[in-house]
Formats: C-alpha cells, structure tokens, sequence
C-alpha cells in the first residue's frame, strides 16, 4: 500500500463534456467516503490504469489532490467502463478509516494441483469466485487462496467452511456454500453409461444352449 500512489486534481468538467477529457488522456473521477464530503477529480488515464492493475478492488493506496499536503487511504470501488471494456470511462474512489470496518468482495483464486484431477475424465466445478469479508483495513487481502492439492478423490469438495482464514476476518456467506469440486465429465459419464448398458445386456441376453432348451420344450 505504502508504494502505491496515483495523483488527482480537482474537475470543473460534468456531464457529456468528460468526452473531452477522455481524448486528452484524463479519465474522471470521483472521491466519497463515510462522513466525507464527495469531491469530483480526475487523473491521468494511463496512470490510473498501472494502479487498477496493481490494486484492483480490493487493495489499498494512497491517493494524492493537488493542493493537500497529505495524501488520502483509498479503495477503488468501482470502474465503469465502454460497452466493450475498452475505454476507462468514470472511477469512483472510497477514503476509508483505518479504525473502521470494510464490507468487500474478495478474490478466491485456485492454487496448487488437484491430485484427482489426473485422472482423465475429470473437471473442476467452480461456483464461487469471490467471498464477503468484513475486517479492518489494514487486516484486508488482496486475494484468497484455495489449495487444490486437498482434493484426492473424485467428489471431493472444498466449501467456505474449509477455508484457513485469520480471525481477524468476518466471512458473511454461507459455511456450506461450494468453491470448487471434482466431477466428471459429460463425456466421461456419458461412456460409463453406455458401458454399463452393454454389460447388462450382455448378461441378460440367453446363450444358445439356452435358447435351443427353450425352443425344444
């Protein structure tokens, strides 16, 4: 946090006229906070975009003002961009307290190899992708680790309440709610299904000394 800086100044510009801005290379911005009175700035494009790709929801920098000595604890709340996720049009910056609590969205991110998954056939449900913490803010993770190797067999599951988190931390979903999964494939279950349909009628089927008793009775 204490490396990463990124500078604003102050914007006079609203409305339809920000397109103007954005051509010169400024994108919009706007500062709000708990008990702070909102202030509408802008920064550099490119030197915005270095920071979200070092920071992005979920890690805090410092944001300088032109003007003020010191230099504001944000968190990047959020960023609206074209229809095609091309151009940074507006980002919102939140100024937080240190002593006060944060509600925010983290990363769950997959590591390591999952023993089951060697076997061919196989493949990983992955329902959640991020997880709701509270904690204070110097206590917050850029990201959240889940361990593959823990999963040995084929349905075996890792679910929030398996996550090793620090105490520090509040998780406000569901214990039972699912990360990840070892399944089969539909490909896989498909063969197994025909496998086992060709085997029961392999046995169910009359030899022929059998048919041949019959047709004599």
């Amino acid at each position: 946090m204490e490396g990463i800086a990124l500078k604003a100044t102050t914007r006079d510009t609203s409305g339809k006229k920000t397109r103007f801005l954005r051509r010169e290379g400024i994108t919009p911005t706007h500062l709000f906070g708990h008990n702070l009175k909102s202030l509408t700035l802008q920064c550099n494009t490119n030197e915005l975009k270095q920071v979200i790709a070092q920071v992005g929801t979920t890690t805090l920098f410092n944001l300088g003002i032109d003007g003020e000595k010191r230099t504001r604890k944000v968190l990047i709340r959020e960023i609206q961009t074209d229809p095609l996720g091309r151009q940074i049009l507006h980002v919102d910056f939140y100024q937080i307290k240190m002593t006060e609590k944060l509600k925010v969205e983290i990363p769950l991110v997959l590591s390591g190899e999952a023993p089951a998954m060697k076997i061919k056939g196989r493949s990983l449900q992955h329902p959640l992708n991020v997880l709701n913490i509270e904690c204070l803010p110097d206590k917050l993770p850029h990201e959240i680790e889940v361990d593959l190797s823990l999963l040995t067999e084929l349905g075996q599951s890792i679910h929030v309440k398996d996550l090793r988190l620090s105490a520090d931390i509040t998780v406000s979903n569901d214990p039972e709610q699912l990360i990840v999964k070892v399944i089969e494939t539909a490909a896989a279950r498909a063969e197994e299904e025909e496998e086992e349909e060709v085997t029961a009628a392999g046995e169910t089927a009359p030899t022929e000394a059998g048919a041949e008793e019959n047709t004599e009775e």
